[in-house]
């Protein structure tokens, strides 16, 4: 039994800030700190920890997708996942500095990849938060498919609950930061 990854980075990183924020008490509460986009700045997310801790009790990880808008020239992370053999995908955001295309073709990746690289028994996990994403996991999982969504406790709802499970990270935040 194999494992899918596909990480929506932009979001994990900015909502993980916000959880930092709360946690280590620059925010009187999540929900002030995602509405008033309050960041704890210092805290970053480490994408190996963050991809052992997605991937579960599958030990065969077949494949990481790891989304995201165009970083800065000096950002190493994008490289670094090349190096270590995950798929990147990198969108421009555009002009209203929307990220619609990361999260269409994360979808259509998944979907895509559900028929084409999928192997019965293996499942699919989602690092993302949207509610957007809860029609792809619902016909996923209309087909069999295990879709398992792995994110900070202010996921959507929705999301939340067509998940075959759903793993709380805030859990680890000390454990997923570098």
């Amino acid at each position: 039994m194999a494992n899918l990854i596909y990480v929506d980075n932009s979001v994990t990183c900015i909502e993980g800030q916000h959880v930092a924020a709360y946690a280590y008490g620059l925010a009187p509460s999540l929900c002030d700190a995602v509405t008033n986009n309050i960041c704890d700045n210092s805290w970053n997310l480490d994408f190996g920890k963050l991809i052992a801790r997605a991937g579960g009790s599958t030990t065969n990880v077949a494949k990481v997708a790891l989304f995201g808008r165009r970083p800065p020239h000096n950002d190493s992370l994008w490289e670094a996942a090349r190096r270590n053999g995950w798929d990147v995908k990198i969108c421009d955001r555009s002009a209203a500095n929307q990220e619609h295309q990361i999260h269409t073709d994360l979808v259509v990746t998944m979907i895509k990849d559900s028929f084409l690289a999928l192997q019965p028994g293996d499942e699919m996990t989602l690092v993302a938060g949207g509610s957007d994403y809860a029609p792809a996991i619902e016909k996923l999982k209309a087909r069999g498919i295990t879709v398992r969504v792995v994110y900070w406790t202010h996921a959507s709802l929705e999301l939340e609950q067509i998940a075959t499970k759903f793993i709380e990270l805030d859990l680890y935040l000390d454990h997923l930061s570098r």
